[in-house]
């Protein structure tokens, strides 16, 4: 979580004004990040873990909390609006994570209820 949380923070300099240098690294790090979300979903039905668990959930709310920022920077236009929209997302995307980590904690994980889900 510690290396993803880092990636999101290297990607995001600047405060929404990067340089070529910075929008390159962000969209590398969306890359990744879409990757690993091609890798893990696999991994978590072959392999339901409570790693696996805490490792969806960090992966799903950063590429959620990175969308959404894209969508706030392309249609919200006013500067102000834009910085209240930015610290929305940011205080939903950690209400997400800090959701699914006690989901993961006092209840089944991500990996058995999607299971659950799917015996229905």
């Amino acid at each position: 979580m510690a290396c993803i949380w880092r990636l999101s923070v290297l990607c995001s300099a600047q405060g929404g004004r990067a340089g070529s240098k910075a929008a390159s690294l962000h969209w590398t790090g969306e890359r990744v990040v879409s990757v690993l979300l091609l890798g893990l979903l696999p991994a978590a039905y072959l392999n339901p873990s409570s790693a696996m668990d805490y490792s969806l959930a960090a992966v799903l709310t950063l590429h959620s909390h990175w969308g959404l920022g894209q969508v706030a920077t392309d249609y919200v236009q006013a500067s102000a609006l834009q910085k209240a929209a930015k610290a929305g997302i940011l205080a939903l995307s950690a209400l997400t994570f800090a959701g699914l980590c006690y989901f993961n904690y006092h209840d089944v994980g991500i990996c058995k209820a999607v299971a659950m889900l799917w015996k229905l």
